[in-house]
């Protein structure tokens, strides 16, 4: 098989740093050509699924704008322009949570969107974590931490309680480390 090649980018829609929408030409593996493709630009990003020295799984129940109800969610955060994703993630972790953790374990890297684009997941676990200050994060959304064992982890995501794909991706990856 043989990947597509792009013969040319657009900019359409350049709204903020979060979202740009450009129009492509591709060129098919069997030379067919297509025009005004459609790709979203956003920030790449990290979930980190954090698991403690107890070997309890620590998470937030939140609100988030896009998800209906209340959610449980792992760290995450936007990566800075040029930003390694794994300082993300540890970046993240001590904002978000005031955490640190001894172990990392890549859980992989994503594309969002098949097809359209619209950022890479990078998932990461963080492995003996604890907390070492005060948390820093700028979150809009009301969240409260909460502390899950693995079993009760399991039942959440089969519950469907982590609401956004890549939350529940980054959980059950994680559940088969642990």
């Amino acid at each position: 098989m043989k990947s597509w090649k792009t013969l040319s980018r657009t900019t359409i829609l350049d709204h903020s740093k979060w979202l740009k929408v450009e129009d492509h030409t591709i060129l098919l593996p069997d030379g067919k050509k297509l025009e005004q493709w459609c790709w979203l630009v956003s920030p790449d990003f990290v979930n980190v699924v954090v698991q403690d020295e107890d070997e309890n799984f620590v998470c937030f129940r939140q609100t988030k704008y896009a998800v209906d109800g209340i959610s449980l969610a792992p760290v995450g955060g936007y990566l800075e322009p040029n930003e390694d994703p794994l300082a993300c993630a540890k970046r993240e972790l001590r904002e978000e949570m005031g955490y640190e953790a001894k172990q990392w374990i890549s859980l992989g890297n994503f594309p969002c969107d098949g097809n359209h684009g619209n950022g890479i997941a990078h998932l990461y676990l963080a492995c003996e974590a604890h907390q070492v200050g005060e948390i820093i994060a700028d979150d809009l959304e009301e969240q409260e931490i909460v502390t899950l064992t693995r079993n009760e982890m399991m039942q959440a995501l089969l519950d469907g309680e982590f609401k956004v794909l890549s939350w529940s991706t980054a959980v059950a990856l994680s559940l088969f480390h642990v």
